[in-house]
């Protein structure tokens, strides 16, 4: 197909999805409209172009129609579902000896057949004699006498016969055996097999009738020779009829047990059916007929005008992926809602594929890096590695996160240059920022300034502290208005990382000073002033009091005075916590956290009630501990604002980029409550060393995925290989003993076979026993892990777990 490039994608893998950006080639540029304001607060953008007419099918050549299409089966977590073909079923072997144990009572059983037959078997003419008249016979042998003896030795003959082949097929397995090699082949294959032996079969039980030269098995014959004993001649067992049904029914044995293995009756029905026989397709897209592209789900609803004007404008070329993940959202969330379907369907045959867009106006990313699928909400971020301690499932499998792996949150560790941020931390982040566009979730991404988290146009807020030309503000209390819980989150950003220092006494102590602040003022004190209120200096408290009205302000005046009296004390927390703030207190800050005289403050708050896309930029140079400080802040606000989002719509992701000195004990605890709050974070740090040895354990207790790049030290490694645990392995030891022989003649023999060989006669003890070993030591999460590998280990928020495997990164 002919395409001026708009159609083309550049991923190698096959997973990537052209995103159309225009009318189709040759078409005419219609009249752009002005921009458009979409919010307060927030940029205008360009709107889309009106759109074309469009045909009433999908063009089969349609990039983003086949994508939509393509198959995903079911698979395990953390893989890569789009086009997803599962391994092969391990190809097994006959081991040497199965085939010997086979062969063995096959030669036995033809030796006592043989013996029997030249009548060298013992107490057979016995036992013929026992059951049968003597007058049938001559003497005391088995010499038949007349016809009947005859037809005694002939049955006698095929009952050793069936006897013998019963017990050599169940000793040697002939029939699992047989099963085994026909099931490995295709059913014309099988079948075809199956018929080539019963005519073998056939030329073995009736030769005669073949017109052959050997004699026939004792199958047909023993059978007319029942029938003439049982008649009492061969007046019956004589005629055409009777002869001609024998020989039917010794066809019947034959070729009936060959049919029933064969599979011939299901070949037959395909056969008439007119359709060849095809081996199932694993990767084929499960559900109704209608292709994903026709919107069989309006169609089934009787929307077929809206299901029209959608597939239209796939053929057209002005839908991509995140416009049919959007409207397909659309469309579930109103599944209980008949009026809000109602107004999206008209909305659908009136604004087509851009109905219903994110209120930025934005229907996609301005560029790609990693590989999407989100009809399924997963990102493409490598590979599985076909090793030994991974499931078969997983070999070569594409590696993919998504909402339901990230809610439950996602620690990633490894030194710089490991490539956390460009092969996990990146590709996250735009996942995150494309499903937001769908309506699935909000992200708030905070890393430094350099760290290569996207373009600033792929965000709706963009934050960069102490740049003077950012936007943005950041709100130091996250949009709270009761002091105690704006005094919480301040608390532990400020003092949470302290050992011996209780968070709760700190935030007393700084909403003692945040209400009667709020109560005089109408808002929250900014950093400086703040720390000077801190700084304890008894004439400014004095002087807020002031402020506070007589009445209807008790409280606040008793929380004043209640500070006041806390002023030079030695259990005074003022000092410490202003000198925590003074890492705020810089001038780099000084037009940040409300100090600027234009308000553009944006609060957290905002992200966890709508589907927005923020990107805070930290301080680098000389900055590192007021980034830390943020660092917890940011993180305790956002525990703070997901509080109560069970019943939330959209999943809340918080990306740290360098998460060193937020972790503390009260944000672990609060950690554990993200993954019923439809939330989640991604941690990266460089070493455990960045959080106190005391909560290793209880970190890698808490999240749900675990990440350990390559060129981990080895004491980071050992707190991982005790969260991973141990397994139960059977392991195989051989030991080897000399012999020592006790006989002359064995010694020269052992002497002279030494001197031959060069080696010692011994003799193999083989032990095989179940030991419990670690699933990742220390030593080989230190040593054993490539670059541009990790060892990765997920949860589902269900509950359901995989165990650390490792997975290429670059794949």
């Amino acid at each position: 197909m002919e395409t001026d490039g708009t159609y083309e994608s550049g991923d190698t893998r096959g997973g990537a999805v052209p995103r159309p950006a225009g009318p189709p080639k040759g078409a005419t540029a219609p009249e752009v409209p002005p921009a458009r304001r979409v919010g307060p607060g927030l940029p205008s953008v360009p709107p889309l172009p009106p759109r074309a007419p469009a045909p009433a099918t999908a063009h089969p050549f349609s990039p983003v129609a086949e994508w939509l299409d393509a198959p995903r089966p079911e698979a395990a977590l953390g893989i890569w579902r789009f086009r997803y073909l599962p391994p092969p079923a391990e190809a097994t072997r006959i081991r040497p000896i199965t085939l010997l144990g086979m062969l063995v009572p096959l030669l036995v059983g033809l030796f006592i057949w043989l013996a029997y037959r030249n009548d060298n078997l013992p107490y057979a003419a016995t036992v013929m004699r026992t059951f049968t008249p003597n007058d049938w016979w001559t003497g005391f042998g088995a010499t038949a006498k007349d016809w009947q003896g005859v037809a005694v030795h002939a049955i006698f003959d095929a009952i050793v016969f069936f006897g013998l082949v019963w017990v050599v097929g169940s000793l040697g397995s002939w029939g699992r055996i047989i099963g085994f090699y026909l099931a490995r082949r295709r059913p014309p294959v099988r079948a075809a097999l199956t018929a080539l032996g019963a005519l073998a079969g056939l030329a073995a039980v009736l030769p005669e009738a073949l017109h052959l030269g050997w004699s026939a098995v004792p199958v047909v014959n023993p059978i007319l020779y029942l029938i003439a004993l049982v008649t009492g001649g061969w007046h019956i067992a004589g005629s055409p009829i009777v002869i001609y049904a024998v020989y039917v029914l010794g066809a019947a044995l034959v070729i009936w047990p060959c049919a029933k293995i064969g599979g011939w009756e299901t070949l037959y029905r395909q056969w008439r059916s007119g359709g060849a026989p095809e081996a199932p397709d694993p990767a084929a897209p499960s559900g109704p007929g209608v292709p994903r592209s026709q919107w069989p789900e309006l169609r089934a609803a009787g929307a077929h005008r809206a299901a029209d004007v959608l597939t239209g404008e796939l053929a057209a070329g002005r839908m991509n992926d995140a416009d049919c993940a959007r409207l397909r959202r659309v469309w579930q969330a109103g599944e209980r809602d008949a009026g809000r379907r109602a107004a999206f369907v008209e909305a659908l045959v009136r604004q087509g594929a851009a109905a219903d867009t994110h209120p930025s106006g934005d229907r996609d990313l301005p560029s790609r890096s990693a590989v999407h699928d989100l009809l399924e909400g997963q990102v493409r971020v490598g590979r599985w590695v076909a090793a030994e301690r991974g499931s078969r499932s997983y070999h070569d499998a594409g590696l993919a996160l998504g909402p339901e792996l990230l809610g439950t949150s996602l620690l990633a560790v490894g030194p710089s240059g490991s490539g956390k941020t460009r092969s996990l931390v990146a590709p996250v982040v735009e996942s995150l920022c494309l499903q937001a566009l769908t309506g699935a979730c909000a992200v708030v991404a905070v890393g430094s300034a350099g760290a290569q988290l996207g373009p600033d146009a792929a965000y709706d807020v963009v934050i960069r502290l102490g740049d003077p030309a950012s936007r943005y503000d950041l709100d130091l209390y996250a949009g709270a208005t009761d002091p105690d819980e704006a005094a919480a989150c301040l608390a532990e950003g400020l003092v949470g990382d302290m050992e011996g220092m209780e968070t709760r006494r700190a935030a007393t102590v700084l909403a003692q000073l945040l209400g009667p602040y709020r109560v005089a003022y109408g808002r929250f004190p900014t950093v400086p002033v703040l720390r000077e209120l801190l700084e304890a200096r008894p004439e400014t408290l004095r002087a807020l009091l002031d402020l506070l009205p007589a009445d209807g302000a008790q409280a606040m005046r008793r929380e004043l005075e209640s500070r006041l009296r806390q002023v030079g004390t030695t259990n005074d927390l003022g000092p410490v916590l202003a000198d925590r703030l003074a890492a705020l207190d810089r001038p780099i800050f000084a037009e940040f956290f409300g100090g600027a005289e234009e308000p553009r403050s944006f609060s957290l708050r905002s992200a966890a009630q709508h589907p927005m896309r923020v990107r805070i930029s930290l301080p680098e140079g000389g900055h590192e501990e007021a980034a830390r400080l943020l660092n917890r802040l940011l993180l305790a606000q956002f525990q703070h604002i997901t509080r109560g989002g069970a019943g939330r719509g959209n999943f809340a992701f918080l990306v740290l980029d360098d998460a060193a000195g937020a972790v503390t004990p009260g944000a672990l605890r609060a950690l554990q409550r993200l993954r019923t709050q439809n939330s989640g974070v991604v941690l990266a740090l460089r070493t455990l060393a960045e959080v106190p040895e005391a909560l290793h354990g209880p970190l890698l207790a808490t999240v749900g995925c675990r990440m350990a790049f390559s060129g981990l030290p080895t004491w980071d490694g050992r707190a991982f290989a005790d969260a991973w645990g141990t397994e139960r392995v059977e392991m195989t030891e051989v030991a080897h003993h000399t012999v020592f022989a006790d006989q002359p003649m064995t010694r020269a023999i052992h002497a002279l076979r030494k001197l031959v060989t060069g080696k010692a006669v011994t003799t193999e003890a083989v032990t095989v026993r179940e030991v419990e070993r670690q699933r990742w030591s220390a030593s080989d999460l230190a040593h054993a892990v490539p670059p541009g590998h990790a060892v990765l280990s997920l949860s589902h928020v269900r509950g359901e777990q995989v165990p650390p495997m490792l997975v290429d990164l670059r794949g």
